[in-house]
């Protein structure tokens, strides 16, 4: 099993085969929501792993910047971005030391991010939320805690995972466009393969 207490020798290891470990296609909830982004805006994708869903966005003709922490995810990413004919702009950066204020996007992007210890979850989201630009939104997908019962991906802390009661506290001053709990299979890659309990966010920053 994955030793998430240590996310970055965790990944760096996860990420070191040749296959890519969730699979080349973009996310299923990235895809249903992408009618929300206006082509040619930007959107800052986090924790972007290998780069399905920075480069499946740039594709839609979305200014993109993805960042990762693991440079083995990286250099996948570059590679998919460059075999797609797409431009990513690709970083090496983590979610504790990104600089979220050095610019605005009119999305952010957090696909199943839930390394995140809860004693550092609230900073990560309060940096996520500024990187957003006033009218811009927060596209995210998590796990539930019932997650821990399919064991099809994730970390096994029940700490680590969404509940909606979490999400409505901490985008409260939002508008919630869409908040969904659910149970459906996700097949992405070998890492995220069978049925899943998933919570999905997409909610709007105020224009004041």
């Amino acid at each position: 099993m994955p030793d998430f207490a240590n996310p970055l020798a965790t990944w760096n290891a996860r990420f070191a085969g040749d296959d890519y470990l969730f699979g080349e296609a973009p996310n299923e909830f990235v895809c249903r929501q992408a009618h929300r982004l206006r082509r040619g805006s930007s959107v800052l994708c986090v924790a972007d792993g290998e780069g399905r869903n920075s480069v499946w966005l740039a594709e839609q003709g979305l200014v993109v910047t993805g960042f990762d922490f693991a440079s083995n995810a990286l250099d996948k990413a570059r590679r998919l971005a460059a075999q797609r004919k797409v431009d990513v702009d690709h970083r090496l950066g983590d979610v504790y030391t990104w600089p979220w204020s050095a610019a605005r996007y009119a999305a952010v992007v957090a696909i199943f991010i839930q390394f995140v210890p809860p004693e550092r979850r609230d900073a990560v989201f309060a940096g996520m939320r500024s990187a957003v630009e006033p009218g811009g939104l927060m596209l995210l997908e998590g796990y539930r805690p019932e997650q821990l019962v399919y064991g099809t991906g994730g970390p096994p802390y029940a700490e680590h995972m969404y509940t909606r009661d979490w999400l409505e506290r901490v985008f409260g001053d939002w508008q919630v466009l869409a908040l969904e709990t659910y149970d459906a299979p996700i097949a992405e890659g070998r890492g995220h393969s069978g049925m899943s309990a998933l919570i999905d966010l997409v909610a709007q920053k105020p224009l004041g």
